[in-house]
């Protein structure tokens, strides 16, 4: 299934996704009876997802997802980690070899945002990149656990632009500030899950910038796949459910790319991953008074 999180007026609420339709919770609530709980971390975690799911295919999916303001999937996560040069075809643009254990970068779940909004940089921000990514959304907590168990504790899947201030990054020697300004994690449009997905390796990535092709690739080319990336993280740190991990990006973001051409205000940025969906958001300078924090 494909659980989306939408605003419906003022009214946040959450949806299944079918073709391009939806059936928000009312919507479910009023054609089952199964009296649905408001937050959608406790209907995707909490067993209420089992009860609607095999009545899921008799819904009506009367509305259609244009409707809606999209939000990210899950709100508040309780970690949001990405992994550095992880794609074989990234790592050999940049001269590198993609490391044996994951480089990992934590972001705050503030940099979050949904389909539809703006990716707002600030004046002191000169190089801009993207980054598309396929992001896991777990959804068990889980310590030391084994590879052939970890895809077990995985809930779904969804498109995650890594957005980052390569500037900042050069200055910074690290990823942290440039990766972690609001805004600067644009994901969705829902989360797929794992059912859905029989080989998340073996999905295409396409990100286009006011239509222009800039990243073509696979998940194929993923170096550690996610059952290594899951264990070896959670050997040094408890993953929890809602957590998000996101599993690096391929070839053509514009980082160290002679000639690159980086974001800048009114660009489209367009990231589709086979069978997830795709997001889509402008880039918008924001005004910044003051010297830089």
């Amino acid at each position: 299934m494909k659980i989306a999180r939408v605003r419906d007026g003022t009214r946040d609420t959450y949806a299944l996704v079918k073709d391009g339709m939806a059936a928000t919770r009312e919507d479910i609530v009023y054609e089952t009876g199964i009296p649905l709980p408001e937050s959608v971390k406790e209907f995707m975690f909490d067993g209420w997802l089992d009860e609607a799911a095999p009545k899921a295919g008799n819904l009506k999916y009367g509305r259609k997802m244009s409707e809606f303001k999209m939000l990210h999937p899950i709100p508040n996560p309780p970690k949001i980690i990405c992994l550095a040069f992880n794609y074989t075809d990234h790592a050999r643009e940049q001269n590198l070899s993609p490391p044996e254990d994951p480089a990992l970068v934590i972001k705050p779940r503030t940099a979050l945002s949904g389909s539809g909004a703006d990716i707002l940089y600030p004046e002191f921000v000169s190089k801009l990149d993207y980054e598309i990514e396929m992001a896991v959304v777990m959804g068990k907590t889980a310590r030391d656990i084994p590879q052939d168990e970890a895809l077990d504790a995985v809930f779904g899947y969804m498109v995650f632009n890594d957005v980052s201030a390569r500037d900042i990054q050069a200055a910074d020697k690290q990823f942290t500030r440039a990766k972690g300004f609001d805004t600067f994690a644009p994901c969705g449009p829902w989360i797929t899950t794992r059912d859905e997905v029989p080989d998340p390796h073996d999905l295409r990535m396409i990100t286009r910038v006011n239509g222009e092709v800039r990243q073509d690739s696979t998940t194929c080319n993923m170096h550690i796949k996610i059952p290594e990336i899951i264990s070896k993280i959670s050997r040094c740190m408890t993953i929890e459910r809602g957590d998000i991990i996101s599993t690096g990006t391929p070839a053509g973001a514009m980082l160290n790319k002679p000639g690159a051409v980086f974001l800048s205000d009114g660009d489209r940025i367009e990231m589709e991953i086979e069978g997830l969906g795709s997001i889509c958001n402008t880039v918008r300078a924001r005004p910044h008074s003051g010297d830089q924090p």
